[in-house]
């Protein structure tokens, strides 16, 4: 949840921080061509280890656009997210079990679920539409994936054109849905003026339905080069009627659901092979959700004037009567009283007359829930105001599970903490059981098993039921060598986590300050109780210190121009730090950052790192460049070194315990690209044979009977991309991971732990802090 005052407006792109500019920087743009050095003669040999991998816990973390509960088989139940892949709901554990980890490095893309879909005729069989970006930050085509194990193994149908799990509007669904009588017919709602799209043969393949009339017009912000707001969100929810079909025939009625204010809703009574226009509807508003009450002959509609899930300043709640084709505004509020829109929506299969909803883009003081038990005559609210600001709400909170959801927070009333929410698209009553209920919010999936207090006049209780959902975008791990934290972590929109056991939550996100994202941290390699972090803060300071191994925090003083965190480095000792922070060039300090000095002889923007013996020697990468520094960081002189990577996408870190080794990762395909290492502090550096490609480059324990540090790096080797390990400086190397556990992404950041021989953290884009330890 990307948090940013009291309209929390700002558009959630930390999302794209690490797999798309670094992505675009290197891997995908290309950097131009560099001429190699010398490879080092090495018989690089492949062989494979057996690993455990688990999620170190910080449970949820990002948006949940989308729940979808099977509505034939109790229990069975679905979570998308924007770009942390899909999850099956495990009822035994009250967890969720990842399905998309198996994507690999060539499609990230795919880690983004634009929409799911479960089976009700087969509930073995569920359905992903997949990709991230619409825009040329993602290069590849969209997919539909398709399962007939639950998501335990797929298969996959290319389209030939791109899906957008985390562009805007991606609230508005599902996208994608099943014949509820003739399950080998889907429909998928494409955008980018793509149109309607159909399966016939259970998603194997799709044909455009031609005739359909409308592909959408609605865009965020046409103005915007990137492609990424300016984009034709098109055709954002199917709806099947299954009152209109019976066995195995196909169901006659279908809306669908257009971003078009003037023509949001089409109807087909012959099964696709006409539609039309739905007369009489609202107009000057978005459809989000098209929910079908079939029971009482209703079809429900959310509006909002804009396409979410951030944005949203006025909006509507709609019934259609299916039979008679009379419309109703059955709003809970009058539109004047909104200052958000409507997209949450569900009907209480149990109780059909019971529909609820949701204020998705309500930030301040908090999202709003409403409910009515008259097919929407009347409403009640999740909370209301006794006597402003107080407010009384329905409903307690419960998050002692994932205690960070305070963000630490002391907030002014009517604004609480925890907030029941925000981005809250998703929101779904179970089928089979009136009491309970999950919604998304931009942070965590929370829930309820007693929702039927709302209407006794008791207060139920929300907790959130997210845990083995991870979605965080991770951007630098740390882990020390003494103190009680495991490990350090800088991640996207929340911040950031101090583990000191990672099968358990940690109890808060760093704070003071709460950096909306961080970009950099680093330790005193010989004095691991003092820590640095930087990152982005839309007012505050970019910088903060530790002295207690990363538990509590002081903030640093920005010098002038500083725009956004960069990279930052500890000297060895603690005793000085340079940063490299966005929007000004390279600063050093002594002590904790009250007072920095302009660095000369690199340039703005440069990669900081220190070396981890020598507390007055730094290093510095930039544009195929080495730098260093040997009087703390005052002044950087330029390494003689060449055939470097001649890109910025670069990351490479000094071996603790030896002055001046260093190892270097990164490059692009159309350039130099892969693992180079220096002995004489960056003065000259050897590139492995072998290492095709490599991105990031960390440290742990050596190998028992070894003295060297043990090496691991998410890379392509011998043709094959994966998790590495060496324990011989890179003579042969050991793929630890395997295909069903990939990750998408992997290129930000790795680290071994110095305390435990052969445990690996990996950074994900989406999918959270992952750690693995070997079999033996």
């Amino acid at each position: 949840m990307r948090r940013t005052g009291r309209t929390g407006r700002t558009v959630r792109r930390g999302r794209v921080l690490t797999a798309v500019l670094a992505l675009a920087a290197g891997l995908l743009a290309g950097s131009p061509s560099a001429m190699a050095a010398e490879p080092v003669e090495r018989p690089v040999s492949v062989a494979a280890d057996s690993y455990t991998w688990k999620n170190a816990r910080i449970d949820g973390g990002g948006f949940v656009p989308g729940i979808v509960f099977n509505r034939s088989e109790k229990n069975l139940a679905y979570a998308r997210t924007d770009i942390g892949g899909a999850y099956r709901w495990q009822e035994s554990t009250k967890t969720w079990t990842p399905l998309l980890d198996s994507i690999g490095w060539e499609d990230w893309g795919h880690t983004g679920v634009a929409s799911i879909a479960s089976d009700s005729v087969d509930p073995d069989k569920v359905y992903a539409a997949v990709g991230t970006y619409t825009n040329s930050w993602d290069p590849k085509n969209g997919a539909v994936l398709r399962s007939a194990n639950r998501g335990a193994s797929w298969q996959k149908a290319d389209l030939p054109f791109k899906l957008g799990g985390n562009m805007p509007g991606r609230g508005m669904g599902e996208r994608l849905a099943v014949d509820p009588h003739k399950n080998s017919v889907l429909y998928l709602g494409a955008p980018s003026g793509k149109g309607l799209w159909r399966s016939t043969d259970s998603g194997a393949s799709w044909s455009q339905v031609t005739n359909f009339p409308n592909v959408g017009n609605y865009v965020q912000d046409p103005t915007d080069t990137s492609g990424y707001a300016s984009d034709n969100q098109g055709i954002v929810w199917v709806t099947f009627d299954e009152s209109t079909g019976n066995g195995t025939n196909a169901t006659q009625t279908i809306y669908v659901g257009v971003a078009d204010k003037e023509n949001s809703v089409y109807r087909s009574t012959d099964a696709g092979a006409t539609w039309s226009r739905l007369p009489g509807q609202p107009t000057g508003y978005l459809a989000h959700k098209g929910v079908l009450d079939a029971e009482n002959g209703y079809l429900y509609l959310a509006y909002s004037d804009k396409g979410g899930p951030y944005d949203g300043g006025k909006g509507q709640l709609w019934r259609y009567a299916t039979g008679s084709g009379t419309w109703t505004n059955i709003s809970p509020v009058a539109e004047a009283d909104t200052y958000y829109g409507f997209s949450g929506l569900t009907v209480d299969r149990q109780n059909p007359g019971t529909v609820m909803a949701t204020a998705y883009s309500s930030w301040w003081p908090d999202t709003q829930i409403f409910r009515s038990t008259n097919s929407g005559g009347t409403w009640t609210k999740a909370w209301d105001y006794s006597s402003y600001p107080t407010r009384a709400n329905r409903y307690t909170m419960d998050v002692s599970s994932s205690p960070w959801l305070t963000w630490g927070a002391n907030p002014s009333p009517p604004e609480q903490t925890p907030k029941l929410g925000w981005m809250t698209e998703a929101l779904e009553i179970d089928p089979f059981n009136p009491d309970r209920m999950m919604y998304g919010t931009g942070a965590t999936i929370y829930g309820t098993e007693d929702l039927g207090k709302w209407d006794s006049g008791g207060q139920f209780t929300i907790k959130p039921m997210v845990q083995g959902l991870e979605e965080t975008a991770v951007n630098d791990l740390a882990a020390p060598p003494s103190g009680g934290a495991q490990l350090l972590s800088a991640l996207g929109d929340i911040g950031g986590f101090r583990h000191t056991d990672l099968t358990k939550v940690p109890s808060m996100m760093f704070t003071s300050p709460n950096f909306t994202t961080t970009t950099s941290l680093d330790f005193a390699e010989t004095n691991p109780g003092i820590v640095v972090r930087a990152g982005n803060l839309d007012s505050g300071p970019h910088i903060a210190f530790s002295t207690d191994n990363g538990a509590n925090w002081f903030a640093g003083t920005d010098p002038s121009g500083v725009s956004g965190g960069g990279t930052v480095a500890a000297a060895s000792d603690g005793s000085r730090f340079v940063w490299s922070p966005e929007g000004a060039g390279v600063h050093s300090a002594t002590g904790f950052g009250s007072s920095w000095s302009a660095s000369s002889g690199i340039p703005a923007g440069a990669i900081v790192e220190s070396d981890r013996v020598d507390p007055k020697t730094f290093y510095g990468f930039k544009s195929g460049k080495f730098y260093v520094s040997s009087d703390g960081g005052a002044t950087f002189t330029a390494s003689s070194a060449s055939g470097l990577p001649s890109g910025d996408s670069v990351r490479f870190k000094a071996l603790p315990g030896t002055k001046g080794d260093i190892w270097l990762a990164g490059g692009a395909s159309d350039g130099a690209y892969g693992l180079w290492h220096s002995t004489d502090g960056g003065a000259s550096f050897t590139k492995l044979s072998g290492v095709e490609q490599a991105d990031t480059i960390g440290f742990g324990k050596a190998a028992p009977g070894a003295s060297y540090q043990t090496l691991y790096t998410s890379a392509k080797i011998d043709g094959v991309r994966g998790i590495f390990r060496s324990t011989d400086q890179g003579s042969t190397w050991t793929r630890i991971n395997d295909d069903a556990h990939q990750w998408g992404w992997t290129g930000a950041a790795i680290t071994g732990d110095p305390r435990v021989y052969g445990r690996v953290y990996v950074s994900t884009n989406g999918r959270g802090v992952i750690y693995g330890d070997t079999a033996g």
